[in-house]
């Protein structure tokens, strides 16, 4: 009992069982309908036969005679069926016919009525004899009297107790049709709703599986590819992307912890050693001038990680606006035009005028300059030849690209994408200032304005490119 009780407050059980309460009535009330249609209709065939035979008796008298008719309606007495026949004189005394207790009132006044009736064994002396071959039965009648221009009287009639036993075989199939619908239906509904009620369950344990820290568990899709796959489906994208983002936050939070150690060691061996006892002013102030670059460098990592964290939350400082992306790259690569230029380092662009974007000014100058900074870093040929920088800004088919290109010692293509994660530095830029986040910043960024941030062969050097989409 506590089990079905549980069962029946679910949403899905309720619904079925709403819907088959539903289609049960509905079933109910078209059987109903069709049943009091098919006695409506066999009533009036009835009643349209009996007109047609009274005009037909009328035909035949006034044509042929009232011997004539008297024939006919003593012929059609004798046969076996459902007609009802009866003659009479002007005084209603039984003439022809195979019923002769017609009650008086349908004598009297012509018209159409309905009567019990009962035909009598001509054997028990009760009432007049009935006629040779006459069959014997009682049950209801209905019957129209009219009178003839002699003045006798007419009644014909059909026995409706056939008609009420087909409407009696109709109500018991309308009965048995309807137990049969319910059963049919409560048998449906409920494979219905333990079939979903199962992928409910499937959920339900795959979710219970995850809270309890399992994050490699998905959802079981099958290949209906109904309502539940679609579900199953979305379900299993943001578990992989929240699990992407979990093993990111781990991954963040060792790196910290490796990447800060050492700076923030040397912090403290800076400061004791300034500290310690017969230390010259001197040494004390480079300590002191140690301590300030190490604490710059810290903040200016955690300024990182920090616009990093709203770009990929999707709140940067400052809402998105229509800008003109074109002066950005210029000024920035303005700024960086000197930077390259004593690294002797040739800076070229090749920007497009009126390339709007809905952005923000300030990410998509902090992305630029990282990609530079990057660029400036590492546009040295190993063949000893002059360093070059390409700032590019084009607009292709609804995206605008922002590309720096060098022509440098480049990245394998196996670490391309490794390289867009935080911390992490390649064994050749181990030498160089830095905290591994440039690029890090620079795809957060670019999934932040709905495009993407991807790493190309240059031939020699690498080409950093942001693709975003125009408005």
């Amino acid at each position: 009992m506590a089990r079905f009780a549980q069962v029946w407050r679910t949403s899905t059980v309720r619904l079925t069982a709403t819907f088959i309460a539903i289609f049960v009535l509905f079933a109910i009330l078209l059987m109903g309908f069709i049943g009091w249609q098919s006695s409506v209709q066999i009533q009036r065939q009835q009643a349209d036969d009996i007109d047609r035979e009274v005009a037909l008796f009328q035909r035949i008298e006034a044509n042929q005679g009232i011997r004539a008719m008297a024939f006919a309606l003593d012929r059609l007495s004798r046969q076996p069926g459902p007609g009802i026949y009866y003659l009479s004189d002007a005084s209603g005394q039984y003439l022809l016919g195979n019923m002769n207790n017609v009650p008086p009132e349908v004598l009297i006044n012509p018209g159409v009525y309905s009567f019990s009736y009962h035909q009598p064994d001509p054997l028990s002396g009760d009432g007049p004899p009935a006629p040779p071959g006459a069959p014997q039965r009682g049950g209801v009648a209905v019957v129209r009297s009219v009178e003839l221009p002699n003045g006798m009287r007419l009644v014909v009639g059909r026995d409706v107790v056939e008609r009420r036993g087909y409407s009696a075989i109709i109500l018991q199939s309308f009965l048995v049709g309807v137990v049969g619908i319910i059963l049919f239906s409560i048998v449906a509904g409920g494979v219905t709703a333990r079939r979903v009620l199962r992928r409910i369950d499937t959920i339900r344990a795959t979710s219970t599986k995850i809270m309890s820290g399992n994050l490699s568990e998905r959802v079981p899709v099958t290949r209906r590819n109904d309502e539940f796959d679609g579900l199953a489906t979305n379900l299993n994208a943001m578990l992989d992307r929240i699990e992407q983002l979990l093993q990111g936050m781990k991954e963040v939070t060792d790196n910290v912890a490796h990447d800060l150690k050492t700076p923030l060691t040397r912090l403290r061996n800076q400061a004791e050693a300034a500290l310690r006892e017969g230390t010259s002013e001197e040494t004390r102030e480079r300590a002191l001038e140690t301590v300030i670059a190490e604490s710059d460098r810290l903040i200016h990592t955690f300024n990182a990680l920090l616009m990093i964290a709203r770009a990929e939350a999707g709140t940067p400082s400052g809402a998105l606006s229509d800008i003109d992306v074109g002066p950005v790259v210029a000024d920035v690569a303005e700024l960086y035009g000197p930077v390259a230029e004593d690294a002797h380092i040739v800076l070229v662009t090749d920007i497009d005028e009126g390339v709007r974007l809905r952005a923000n000014r300030e990410l998509i100058g902090q992305a630029l300059a990282n990609l530079l900074e990057n660029a400036v870093k590492y546009a040295r040929p190993e063949d000893g030849t002059a360093g070059q920088i390409v700032v590019s800004l084009k607009a292709r088919d609804g995206r605008a690209l922002i590309a720096v290109a060098d022509n440098g010692s480049g990245i394998a293509a196996a670490d391309r994408q490794r390289v867009l994660e935080r911390f992490v530095r390649l064994e050749k830029s181990r030498s160089e200032p830095g905290s591994g986040l440039g690029l890090s910043l620079v795809n957060a960024v670019a999934r932040l304005h709905g495009g993407t941030f991807r790493l190309e062969d240059n031939t020699p050097g690498v080409r950093a490119v942001m693709d975003l989409p125009l408005p």
